[in-house]
């Protein structure tokens, strides 16, 4: 998965661990393995209330497994060949409206370095779509303010450059200067009491202490400006992204620049936001059209 897919770490680290589930559960060598246990450990993550997309996803570690294997020529046959995979309900992306988004990103107006830091960070997921992997990766180098773009690594270890907003340019402009004020205050801090320097100098975001921002910590930067704005249900940088590619569809622009934007090896994937722009459409139609609401 590693080497020859370029997984990323985080998908590794989930297919290990559905890796050692299921050898808990059969206790039995991989030769000696048959369909029938690999049935009993799908049933008995249902059991656990795992969530249908938590259940096909450990199936599908042990299928691509024994793909492997089989490849490999470790086992004679393919026992997870026949498993069939359950259907997962599709469910339309939440998202913000323009004037929750807008408010969002006012909510985080603020002064001094976390204030100029959280707003750089919220502007950016609405301005480029990213993931927040994407914008937990991104180095101080990946950022073009001359050229308004973001060099950001994806999925695959695919890079792809993506526009930056001007709204977006200018939080990251103050940010940065926040930022080296930060590294200048560090320098002095380690001739004085021989405090560390930034430990992680290359990141575009870090915190006090000069290390880089993890998921979970950008993570909680939304979340606690989506409950300022009042944003009901939950929300995460994914809804941003979200978010980013919705107000782009309504706004008109062609599916595949949105595919290009995002990052996706599909244009299946990116489809979904049309049945957003098409309840929009509707919902337009409903508080605009004088019959909309007339039961004939």
């Amino acid at each position: 998965m590693e080497v020859e897919r370029n997984a990323s770490p985080h998908t590794l680290r989930a297919y290990l661990k559905d890796l050692e589930e299921f050898a808990i559960f059969v206790k039995k060598d991989p030769a000696s393995i048959d369909m029938y246990d690999i049935r009993g450990f799908v049933a008995a993550q249902s059991k656990k209330g795992l969530a249908k997309a938590s259940v096909m996803r450990r199936l599908a570690t042990v299928k691509a497994f024994f793909n492997y294997m089989s490849g490999e020529g470790v086992v004679k046959t393919n026992p997870a060949r026949l498993v069939p995979s359950p259907k997962i309900p599709k469910y339309l992306p939440n998202f913000l409206t323009k004037d929750d988004a807008f408010t969002m990103m006012e909510k985080a107006e603020g002064i001094g370095f976390a204030a100029a830091r959280n707003k750089a960070i919220l502007e950016l997921f609405y301005s480029s779509g990213l993931r927040v992997s994407e914008l937990a990766g991104a180095d101080v180098e990946s950022i073009s303010l001359k050229q308004g773009m973001v060099k950001v690594l994806g999925k695959g270890k695919k890079e792809r450059i993506v526009p930056i907003g001007s709204y977006a340019l200018v939080a990251l402009k103050t940010y940065l200067v926040e930022r080296l004020l930060i590294k200048e205050e560090t320098k002095h801090t380690k001739k004085k009491s021989k405090a560390a320097p930034l430990k992680d100098p290359q990141a575009l975001f870090i915190n006090t202490s000069g290390e880089r921002l993890t998921d979970r910590q950008i993570r909680r930067v939304v979340v606690k400006f989506a409950r300022l704005t009042g944003v009901e249900g939950a929300v995460g940088p994914h809804t941003l992204r979200h978010t980013f590619a919705t107000h782009l569809l309504q706004s008109g622009a062609d599916l595949r620049v949105i595919q290009d934007l995002l990052g996706h090896a599909s244009l299946s994937t990116t489809q979904k936001y049309t049945h957003l722009d098409i309840q929009h459409l509707m919902d337009v139609y409903e508080k605009c059209h004088p019959l909309a609401d007339s039961h004939v």
